[in-house]
């Protein structure tokens, strides 16, 4: 069942589960937020996309001339776009990432940073430091495939457990409590704490016909758990 955050006679907002499509693929097998919400709802327009292993805020149309608008504002840059992630290192406390885009020439959905791509533009803040990690708050200025995590690696501090743009090593406790760590003798093998890309949307802001909106995605389970476990074993002493 979907988690939807908020819904009007234009649009609905969901909170989407890391693992979900957004929107059908090519095989039509496996479920998306589109394809729920079209049982539902019937007609659904994509304003946005989010990746399949990316939680968090995605919207959708319920009509052609909500779909224009909306979309328009996207593609306009009028909409405020944040999310959270958590980092492999200790990036600079902030930064701007103003680098151009292309999909990779042989690798089919792989996005690569090169001069002849599209502008794309990230802005970046710390949160919090960890030993190993940092938990970062982005805002993105475009809508370009895969643009944070290709920007985040290009600084050399991919998104953990990116399997495609990072080193796609699943984050366990025995990678934070290394010292005192003990697998349970009833388990075979440690599940990891965080198994894919550490990566949420966590608000979007703009106005639609002359209201602001402020829509905003509660951090998932995994995510959640991920820090707490940092906090107690992974944070950095400042006394």
């Amino acid at each position: 069942m979907l988690d939807i955050l908020f819904e009007d006679e234009d649009m609905i907002v969901v909170n989407k589960p890391a693992g979900l499509l957004s929107i059908p693929d090519r095989f039509g097998k496996d479920p998306s937020v589109k394809s729920l919400l079209q049982e539902k709802f019937g007609a659904i327009f994509t304003v946005h996309r989010l990746d399949q292993q990316t939680s968090g805020l995605i919207i959708f149309a319920k009509n052609a001339e909500a779909h224009k608008q909306l979309s328009e504002l996207f593609e306009g840059r009028s909409i405020i776009k944040k999310y959270f992630g958590l980092v492999n290192g200790r990036p600079p406390q902030e930064g701007v990432i103003e680098e151009c885009m292309m999909e990779h020439p042989i690798r089919k959905g792989y996005m690569m940073i090169h001069a002849k791509g599209k502008e794309s533009k990230t802005s970046y803040e710390v949160v919090t430091y960890y030993k190993q990690y940092a938990w970062v708050s982005f805002q993105i200025y475009t809508g370009r495939t895969h643009q944070i995590r290709v920007h985040a690696k290009h600084i050399g501090h991919p998104i953990v457990s990116d399997d495609l743009y990072g080193d796609g090593e699943k984050l366990k406790l025995s990678s934070i409590k290394k010292k005192n760590f003990k697998l349970a003798k009833v388990a075979e093998e440690e599940r990891p704490l965080m198994g894919r890309q550490a990566l949420h949307a966590a608000s979007v802001q703009f106005e639609y016909k002359g209201k602001e909106l402020l829509l905003e995605a509660p951090l998932p389970k995994d995510l959640t758990a991920t820090l707490k476990q940092l906090e107690k074993w992974n944070a950095i002493n400042t006394n």
